[in-house]
Formats: structure tokens, sequence, C-alpha cells
């Protein structure tokens, strides 16, 4: 088993009272790994009453601590790092579940050469069934690993549901921007991109990598499966993506350049040649 376990961090920041029971299955699913984290920390988020209640529901050696800096994930991840006493400080989102073997295999990545961030994917576990019209490229959306995203490799950053770094690389590049990210249920993001664009750098020869045996469940809700939603959670995208922008230089979207020459074009000609040979044209008009 990798031997990485013992001396890692494992982070989950949890803001709302509603998901409470997610973020306990999400908890144990973290203690449930074998070898499991030497150090799990639950960081809450301006929620005193969310705060008693996983204390009162999880085991004692959890350590359930509360933002001590302004509101907002960035913060709270921040306050997290704080706490951490593990080589390695890993982060999965409240409303996710951890596969079998899923840290270990996280872990294992930091075994190649240069290796300062890991990364996993995120399959959606969704509430309703997955709508027809939301292509597989648009589960960014909700929060999910996307076609047009490399199975593994190197990449620019990981998904932020679902990543790990050293811990010395804090030391060395700093914390998570609290003037980006995610703030309650405001759709902000980016806070990882623009850390990782940071590490890239500020550390010659640092590599970021995927690895597509680490997996986690991310959960999907109803709210989040409306046209509504996607046009609000893309709006914010591009607000979070213009600060990125503003805080690098043009190279710090190629990413994104990338996938809007390639990935969703393709989509849009599959989907025009579905509908011209009748083949479930609701479905790829929709599309």
């Amino acid at each position: 088993r990798n031997r990485h376990a013992a001396r890692t961090s494992v982070v989950v920041c949890a803001f709302s009272s509603k998901r409470l029971d997610q973020t306990v299955d999400c908890v144990k699913s973290v203690l449930r790994q074998d070898p499991p984290p030497g150090q799990t920390i639950v960081v809450v988020d301006h929620n005193e009453w969310l705060q008693a209640e996983l204390r009162s529901r999880l085991p004692e050696d959890v350590e359930i601590i509360a933002n001590d800096q302004a509101r907002g994930l960035s913060s709270a991840r921040n306050t997290a790092i704080a706490r951490s006493a593990g080589d390695y400080v890993v982060f999965i989102d409240d409303d996710a579940i951890a596969h079998k073997d899923w840290l270990v295999r996280l872990l294992a990545t930091f075994d190649e050469p240069g290796v300062v961030g890991a990364g996993g994917h995120a399959r959606p576990l969704w509430e309703k069934a997955s709508p027809g019209w939301l292509p597989s490229e648009l589960l960014w959306v909700v929060g999910c690993s996307y076609s047009g995203l490399r199975e593994s490799g190197e990449v620019r950053n990981p998904l932020g549901c679902n990543m790990a770094f050293r811990a010395e690389l804090f030391d060395s590049v700093g914390m998570f921007n609290p003037a980006i990210g995610r703030l309650g249920s405001l759709p902000l993001g980016c806070e990882e991109t623009e850390f990782c664009l940071r590490a890239a750098r500020g550390v010659p020869g640092a590599r970021i990598v995927l690895t597509p045996d680490a997996e986690i469940d991310h959960r999907v809700p109803a709210a989040r499966t409306t046209p509504s939603y996607l046009l609000r959670r893309c709006y914010f995208e591009g607000i979070s993506k213009a600060l990125v922008r503003r805080l690098g230089d043009r190279r710090s979207l190629e990413a994104e350049r990338a996938y809007l020459r390639r990935a969703l074009p393709s989509r849009m000609r599959m989907n025009l040649r579905r509908a011209a040979a009748g083949q479930d044209v609701v479905e790829a008009v929709g599309q």
C-alpha cells in the first residue's frame, strides 16, 4: 500500500446545513480508505450549527474546525492548510464520495519526478436522470469530469473537488487567493487554476498530473440540471476566468481556447449529423 497515506492531511470544506448528511457520507468514505489518511480535517465556513452537528456525528479523531478567515472556499482551504500536519494536502468536496483506493492511487502520482500536484476524476452522481440536452462536454458545469478533459498526464490544474498538493508547495508560492473562488452558493471558481499557474511560475520543473484511477462520485442535485443553472454557472465561470487572466498572462487560458477550438465544435458537428439522420433528434437539437 502507498507509504504516503500516513503523512497525508485530507481536507473537506463544508458550508451548507442542507449538506449535513452528504458531508458525513463524504468523510466516512475518506476514513474507509486503506490505508486511511494520517489526518482528516473538516473546515466549516461560518456555520456554527453545522459545525456542532458534524462534531456529534463524526469520530473524535476527525478534526472539525471553523474557517477563521473571511467567508469563502479559498479562505476555508487556507484555514485547513494552516492546520494540516501532513506532507501532502488532499482536497475532496463535501458532496462527493471517494471510491475504493481513491487516496492510495492519488498519492501514488507523487512518486513521479517533479510532481507537486495531482488530481483524479469526478463522475456525476445524478439526483435525477442525466438531462439529455446536456452534452458531456459541459459536465464541468456540474463539477464533474467532461469530454475534452484528458484522462491522464500533465495538466494545468486538477478539478478542485479531487486534488492533492505537496504541503511544501504552499510554503513556496503561498496559499489560495481569497479574491477568487466560490462564496457560499455563488458559482464562482478557478481558485485552484490561479494557484497552479502561480506554482508553475514559481517552481521550476513543477508538474501537475491527472490519474485515471483516483475517482470520486460527485453529487449533482436536480437544481443543477436546468438550463437556467447552466447559464448562470457559465456566466460566473466567465467572471472567474477573467480574474485568472488578469492575474496571469495570455497563456493562462490556453486550455479554454483549445476546448473552444476542438471539443465544442466537434460535439456540434456530431449533433448536426445525428439530427440530419433522424437519430435522437430532440436530444441532438437540444444539445
